[in-house]
């Protein structure tokens, strides 16, 4: 993995952050220089560790440049939470450019959003897909392994391509050690109903894990387009 890639979800709650951190294992092993953008924290306070600290945290202190670009206390979207707070908004624009900076001295940016792909930024309406447009970067989507996700999946896939931005393929961001019935028919499915690739199956409890078995055992959760020797299954 080069360039820019922005992190999804099909929800929220779902693993964006572990498979975040996951990707950028990945790209530390393999000697690239990686930069992990927030633009937007919500639900965290002043002075507590946001998912740029989890990141950091997972794949190991001062290996990657973590940028947080507004941080809302309230758990809501950004835009409601600005809002909310009298803060200021963020621009698809103002995102696209610390990223293109940050872009520059690094090998990977991974973007990762806030909640959903069409989750607003600002009063405009502007979201993620429109930061992945100005940034021509393709949009990894994370979603859930259980029932329900076959839609959202399916919904967050049409809205990339109605306005035509790239999609990285799908990562389920929490897979149970002993899936159910739903689980397993959606590893299959996924693909047939969203028109992307599943590229990474990231096990439950993967955030719990310590530094170093994380990026370890990281590789193998993910597809070699990702950076990684495994596949989901």
């Amino acid at each position: 993995m080069r360039g820019v890639l922005c992190v999804s979800g099909a929800g929220t709650e779902i693993g964006k952050t572990v498979t975040t951190a996951a990707v950028a294992a990945c790209a530390l092993r393999a000697g690239r220089s990686v930069a992990v953008l927030k633009p937007a924290q919500t639900g965290v306070a002043s002075g507590e560790p946001g998912d740029v600290a989890e990141v950091g945290r997972l794949v190991g202190e001062n290996r990657i440049t973590g940028v947080e670009l507004a941080r809302y206390p309230e758990p809501l979207a950004p835009q409601t939470a600005a809002r909310r707070a009298g803060m200021a908004c963020l621009s698809a624009r103002e995102v696209a450019d610390a990223t293109e900076k940050l872009a520059a001295s690094h090998d990977l940016v991974l973007v990762e959003g806030a909640g959903g792909l069409l989750v607003r930024f600002d009063e405009e309406g502007s979201t993620l897909a429109d930061v992945a447009r100005l940034l021509a970067a393709p949009v990894l989507v994370v979603v859930q392994a259980g029932l329900g996700t076959l839609n959202t999946a399916a919904l967050t896939a049409e809205a990339l391509r109605a306005r035509r931005v790239a999609g990285a393929g799908m990562v389920i961001g929490s897979l149970p050690a002993d899936p159910g019935l739903a689980e397993r028919c959606n590893v299959a499915d996924l693909p047939r109903y969203a028109g992307l690739p599943l590229v990474g199956a990231v096990p439950a409890g993967a955030g719990r894990l310590a530094p170093e078995p994380f990026r370890a055992a990281a590789p193998g959760w993910l597809a070699p387009s990702l950076g990684g020797c495994g596949h989901p299954s």
